[in-house]
């Protein structure tokens, strides 16, 4: 299995870098690809079984945005073909529509999923949230200068039942586009939450593979709920 991830450099804030430290711990027989912004992406002449971006700044997700629209027809297929992909905090603005800065100009996305976001950058967005995926308690946390914006909730991701969601009056926490997920959840998710782990890699058809520490993972998302 191939597990791809794009600008380790600089998208890795948070400790989003555990994300995919820990898959390579969960499954050390798997091809972990860090992609450097220099490099040409694996994906876009391999097939690979999960894509992973981390947050990043505003100016990298510019940077990302520029990159990866070389390649936006073929995400687009990747995403309809059902690879998993796992954005987490910003990385899944790079992936929307647009990004409304406070004087009302717009950064262009790379149009993949139905959404759009607002930037505040002198009112950062810090809080818990406790949600529902897949019959299981999701748990993170937020840190962002964004709120995000559907035409609708259809593709809504986990269920808000604490917290704030894409935005304040949203009842839906993050984007989901067939295995696309986005998500402003950091901590980093994956170590925070064992089931989405287990959820995620059966996804990518890695089977019901035993999480690296499962047993204490487990303890201590119980006692975190």
């Amino acid at each position: 299995m191939k597990i791809e991830v794009l600008f380790p450099e600089f998208a890795n804030l948070f400790g989003d870098c555990w994300n995919w430290k820990y898959l390579s711990r969960c499954m050390p027989e798997a091809e972990l690809i860090e992609t450097g912004y220099n490099d040409e992406p694996r994906f876009a002449s391999e097939k690979v079984d999960m894509i992973i971006m981390g947050a990043m700044t505003e100016h990298g997700q510019e940077l990302a945005i520029k990159k990866l629209m070389l390649y936006r027809d073929r995400l687009r297929e990747l995403i309809d073909c059902g690879v998993v992909f796992l954005m987490t905090a910003n990385a899944g603005e790079v992936f929307c529509e647009y990004i409304e800065n406070e004087d009302g100009s717009r950064i262009a996305g790379l149009g993949l999923v139905p959404l759009h976001a607002k930037r505040d950058m002198m009112h950062r967005h810090n809080s818990d949230f406790e949600g529902e995926f897949d019959g299981n308690v999701i748990m993170g946390f937020k840190t962002q200068f964004t709120m995000a914006y559907t035409p609708d909730e259809s593709h809504g991701l986990f269920v808000k039942n604490k917290g704030v969601g894409l935005n304040i009056k949203a009842k839906y926490e993050g984007i989901r586009v067939n295995n696309f997920f986005g998500t402003y959840l950091v901590g980093p998710i994956l170590v925070l939450n064992p089931p989405f782990t287990k959820y995620s890699l059966n996804l990518m058809g890695a089977g019901d593979v035993k999480l690296a520490f499962e047993a204490e993972n487990m303890e201590a998302y119980e006692q975190r709920k």
